[in-house]
């Protein structure tokens, strides 16, 4: 959208692909307190530009792009307005209906943090919990121009919840989303795959005795880089805390960080075999 008009501006949040199934991970936004921070941080170690638009239901709400200001959508951010509010990603799951999604999450035990609210003309959005606290969001499309890019370095790659009751977390997301699971062994633990059909589009860890016992659930984002480890240190450079050191898992290589503001998020440098198997773009719908 052009700031002064409300409007896309044409081509500006075009992404290359323009369907996604349901329940697959569409989109990521940042709540910040202190937004020109977090654009300095994200432009500084993504390459991120960003443009800013009032949207009556929401205010100011700022979309980060690729490769220049009118490039593809990769993320985007909203001020907190509360400042007992934590920093945090947000992770948006698409669906058709998210009046019939919203009646799900009810029936499985979750709820909705605030009424639905219109982006334009672009899609209708929620922000929910799951039974064990963890915050995430639903995006409806209206319209194809808000639609993220993927596939390529800066982008959103991957989703992972953190929660302490994993069979709670399978029973819950299962039911809304009708997501399957698969089991994988990594360092010594198991890691669940969640999947769509034959192909996983977003991770379960299980915080056990090593995470502080108030640290509460949540999802975050892992976005693609050629380098972990140089990425990890740029971050750390520019006010950046890294919280997981980068370490090799069947993704590829990763580290999980915090960026100045103290929002949780994760850097994966996939394999080759992993662009392939870990793509949610292939979950797209028809």
């Amino acid at each position: 959208m052009d700031a002064a008009n409300g409007r896309f501006r044409e081509g500006a949040a075009m992404g290359e692909i323009k369907r996604y199934a349901f329940g697959a991970p569409f989109w990521v936004e940042i709540a910040s307190p202190a937004p020109e921070v977090s654009r300095r941080f994200y432009g500084d170690l993504f390459g991120w530009y960003m443009y800013t638009l009032t949207i009556e239901a929401r205010g100011d709400y700022s979309v980060f792009t690729l490769r220049d200001i009118d490039g593809p959508a990769a993320a985007s951010m909203q001020t907190l307005a509360d400042d007992t509010q934590a920093p945090s990603w947000s992770c948006y799951f698409r669906t058709d209906d998210l009046d019939a999604t919203l009646d799900a999450i009810r029936a499985a035990g979750g709820e909705m943090l605030m009424e639905p609210v219109r982006i334009a003309q672009f899609g209708r959005a929620v922000l929910c919990v799951d039974t064990q606290g963890a915050e995430f969001a639903l995006w409806q499309p209206l319209d194809s121009a808000l639609v993220p890019i993927a596939g390529e370095p800066s982008t959103m790659r991957w989703v992972q919840l953190a929660c302490r009751d994993a069979p709670e977390a399978l029973r819950f997301y299962g039911e809304v989303f009708g997501w399957g699971s698969e089991d994988v062994a990594h360092a010594g633990s198991v890691y669940t795959n969640w999947k769509i059909g034959d192909r996983p589009v977003a991770g379960l860890v299980t915080m056990d005795e090593r995470w502080p016992p108030d640290y509460p659930a949540h999802w975050i984002p892992y976005f693609q880089v050629l380098d972990c480890d140089a990425s990890t240190e740029r971050a750390v450079e520019l006010g950046g805390r890294m919280r997981v050191p980068p370490g090799d898992a069947e993704m590829g290589r990763f580290s999980i960080l915090t960026d100045p503001t103290g929002a949780r998020f994760a850097v994966l440098a996939p394999t080759a075999e992993a662009r392939e198997k870990f793509d949610t773009r292939a979950a797209r719908g028809r």
